[in-house]
């Protein structure tokens, strides 16, 4: 309803009213203040705004109502808006791209035609004047250099002229053969379009995508490379001088964290070049400058491999509507001769390259345009912006722990004699700014003087690092000693005296309380709440409960195999943001990069022994069968110089203990470790297919009706897709345990086949009308044979309630008719 200048004097209710500005402004004060008020609420408002007492209660409602749904509309208008902008953009986009295609197709329709005509020919040497690259059997090889380039100011200028044509040849042209990455779909919500090199030097990613930031605030983030990329350590630049046509030339050494303890780190000599195009577009571009004379140099840094960047880099576009429209190409040369054989794949994959830097830059731009639109409170009362640099912290003390350079402070250990582990200590007074002098509520000052890390590496066969993570993260208790956390906790907040070795089994199971999400889901962050069993309550110096700051990515199966990082830290009960931070935790790569065809659904490997077809368990996996990847561990402990000794000892055994738990999982994750993939049959248990014919025989003869209905003849097929949760409990243990359980029942438990074993009956119906149901039913269900009981309450693993509307439980008969275990089916079952 608009404004008017007079207003009827009679108001008949479904008549149309005329406003005046005065009342107007009046309403839109009170909707500002209240947009939804209450019937009570708005007879207060025309008693206290008399401009409006003329005005009926029920036209005043009809007004709000009007008012918000203009609201809505405008709310809506803007967004479809939004939305347009985005679509025409990358329509925009895609086009270019299909351009660059139809080039490159081109250019390689030529080069087979000239293969065809002159067989014998190995030397094709044509120009591509749409990227000025030359083609030379087959492959691109881009301004080879063999004489020193002059590194004065006007041989730098020429070499930045040289990358920024090569660069945007890259980028836009067909310098090099780019092919779509696996498992990439490009489309208005993807983070964009992402290829991989194929068969030019060195390893190369480039990425097309929309940022909803200004040209000038996504170069600036872009330039800043240690704030959105992890690995990269330092970025110094030396020097910088200014160009005619008003860019910036700058000298930079930058330095990068090894993945790996088995593997050096790279650092880069470089030269990167600013500067706008003719259409208005902004560009950066860089390079290595490893051959060079008559200039600036960097000589060799110790404990790092001089790589090498070929012409790289970032053109930033504006988009119509606001935003930017970006390309990148990363172009390196790691030099994968100086690391161990078994480990090359890392410094040869284009695919993890994408991952790791490419898309990183894309996701962190995404993730800062999102801050800025919607500048929510997250978890714990925490805006985004701190939880990143949270995330930060966390991940640059694991690659500092990993890497244990010398220059930080850190010193080797003398080996016990078996080199599985390697232990460093640091001393140096910039490490114990995060553990020491810390002042807290108590008064006393925290005493650790030192921290030491215990590290190791190890090699994963037939594992998906998804799935292996996801298991170490959800069931902690498989490998983690909760004391070691309890002694890492009370380092950070002890009082002055000394901090007592750990006594093990003192807390029970872990609560996850979630924090926050990054762009796409790739990274979490959330606090893991140990609780105490009560050992340490009359123990001063350790807390009553353990809170963990933990960071995990690529846990993801449905994306492409990535990656996977769990980083966690113990943190106080007030979890400031300057609180000291010690991280530690598993980080795991895939050694190959053949990503097509994995299975989405691996989350249990029952799997492999479920696939219909003359597969066997051990090539069930398809291309995962011979997959490798590598394992890296890094434990981090505050403590006094005096317990050094002891600390060390216990360290070292904790990591060792840690691998024997990892080793243990992976073995039993690995589909070709055994039939019934996730789970080691105990001695003279069935198999697979027998066990489910049992219990689909015993559930007709006690109940008169059929449990499944087979996939032809596969019962076990049937079993595991059984809607309702099915689980198996011995009878030979006391107390019962489950010895299996169907993907519904895997779920209601938060379990897994491998952490199966470790669940009793009792667990689940730890609650008192669990209990009096368990042992009401318990006989029946033994002399009779079976038992319907009524719905009620259980827990799951993890310790969340879970309600049933039935469960139906029978006893299993072998071939034999002797019992063999007891079978429940939950219907109906959710989460409270």
């Amino acid at each position: 309803m608009g404004g008017g200048s007079n207003m009827s004097n009679n108001i008949d209710n479904g008549k149309y009213v005329r406003y005046t500005p005065e009342q107007v402004e009046a309403l839109e004060r009170l909707y500002n203040d209240c947009p939804k008020p209450s019937s009570m609420r708005r007879q207060q408002l025309i008693r206290e705004c008399p401009i409006l007492s003329n005005i009926e209660p029920k036209q005043i409602k009809v007004w709000f109502q009007n008012r918000r749904c203009r609201e809505k509309q405008r709310k809506e208008a803007s967004r479809l808006q939004a939305v347009n902008r985005k679509l025409t953009a990358m329509n925009k986009l895609l086009m270019e791209e299909n351009d660059r295609l139809q080039k490159q197709v081109s250019h390689l329709v030529y080069e087979n035609s000239y293969f065809r005509q002159h067989p014998q020919n190995g030397n094709l040497a044509t120009t591509d004047t749409s990227c000025e690259s030359v083609v030379t059997s087959g492959q691109h090889h881009l301004t080879p250099q063999h004489q020193p380039r002059d590194a004065s100011p006007a041989g730098l200028l020429s070499i930045a002229d040289e990358t920024l044509t090569e660069f945007i040849s890259k980028a836009t042209g067909t310098a090099v053969e780019w092919v779509q990455m696996p498992g990439m779909k490009p489309g208005p919500d993807s983070i964009g379009i992402v290829a991989i090199s194929h068969g030019c030097t060195g390893i190369a990613a480039r990425a097309c995508g929309l940022v909803g930031l200004d040209p000038t605030r996504v170069a600036e983030i872009l330039k800043d490379r240690p704030c959105w990329l992890r690995d990269c350590r330092s970025l110094d630049i030396v020097n910088v001088l200014s160009t005619a046509n008003g860019g910036t030339l700058e000298l930079i050494y930058m330095q990068l964290y090894a993945p790996t303890t088995l593997a050096p780190a790279r650092d880069f000599w470089m030269l990167r070049y600013t500067s706008i195009m003719e259409d208005g577009s902004l560009v950066i571009c860089e390079r290595s400058l490893n051959n060079t004379q008559n200039g600036p140099s960097m000589p060799p840094s110790p404990h790092f491999v001089r790589a090498e960047i070929l012409p790289s880099g970032y053109l930033i576009r504006p988009c119509e509507g606001g935003g930017s429209i970006l390309h990148i190409v990363d172009h390196f040369d790691l030099e994968p001769w100086s690391v161990p054989e078994v480990l090359r794949s890392l410094y040869e994959s284009s695919t993890l390259l994408a991952q790791r830097t490419t898309m990183a830059a894309l996701r962190y731009l995404r993730q800062i345009s999102q801050e800025i639109s919607q500048p929510n409170v997250t978890g714990w009362g925490r805006r985004p912006a701190a939880l990143r640099a949270l995330s930060q912290r966390l991940s640059k003390g694991f690659n500092e722990a990993v890497n244990g350079f010398s220059d930080e402070g850190w010193s080797m250990l003398e080996s016990d004699g078996i080199d599985d582990v390697t232990l460093l200590v640091n001393t140096s007074p910039t490490k114990m700014m995060m553990t020491s002098s810390l002042p807290f509520s108590n008064g006393f000052t925290s005493m650790p003087s030192a921290v030491l890390c215990a590290k190791a590496s190890m090699l994963l066969q037939n594992v998906p690092p998804s799935i292996l993570l996801r298991f170490l993260r959800e069931h902690r208790q498989e490998w983690a000693d909760n004391s070691i956390d309890a002694y890492s906790a009370a380092a950070i907040k002890a009082g002055p005296c000394s901090l007592p070795i750990p006594r093990p089994g003192s807390f029970g199971g872990q609560v996850i309380l979630p924090l926050a999400h990054t762009i796409e889901n790739e990274e979490f962050m959330e606090v893991i709440k140990l609780e105490s069993l009560g050992h340490y309550q009359e123990d001063m110096m350790m807390p009553a409960d353990i809170f963990l700051l933990q960071m995990c990515s690529g846990v993801d199966e449905n994306a492409v195999e990535s990656c996977a990082e769990l980083i966690f830290a113990p943190i106080d009960a007030s979890f400031s943001d300057d609180a000291p931070i010690i991280p530690s935790g598993f980080r795991i790569i895939p050694l190959d990069s053949k990503s097509e065809g994995l299975s989405p659904n691996r989350t249990l490997d029952l799997a492999s022994a479920l696939d219909v077809g003359s597969r066997t368990a051990g090539d069930s996996c398809g291309s995962r069968g011979n997959s490798k990847s590598v394992m890296t561990i890094a434990f981090q402990l505050a403590f006094e110089m005096h317990m050094q000794e002891n600390v060390a000892s216990m360290a070292r055994q904790y990591v060792r203990s840690v691998i024997a738990s990892v080793q243990r999982v992976a073995l039993a994750l690995s589909p070709s470790s055994h039939q019934l993939s996730g789970l080691r049959p105990p001695p003279a248990s069935p198999e697979a297919h027998t066990l489910a014919r049992w219990i689909s025989h015993s559930y007709r003869c006690y109940l008169g009706v059929d449990l499944l209905k087979p996939h032809g003849t596969d019962l076990l097929k049937s079993l595991w897709h059984h809607p309702d949760a099915v689980m198996c409990c011995s009878l030979k243990a006391l107390p019962p345990v489950f010895t299996f359980a169907n993907q519904a029942g895997l779920d209601m438990l938060e379990t897994t086949l491998v952490a199966l074993q470790d669940i009793t009956l009792e667990k689940i119906f730890d609650n008192n009308s669990g209990k009096k149901t368990l042992c009401s039913e318990f006989p029946q269900i033994m002399q009779q044979g079976f038992s319907c009981i009524d719905g009620g309450i259980c827990m799951s693993s993890m310790g969340r309630a879970v309600t049933y509307e039935k469960a139906v439980a029978w006893k299993v008969l072998n071939d034999d008719e002797d019992p063999h275990c007891i079978c429940f089916m939950f219907l109906n079952w959710s989460f409270i």
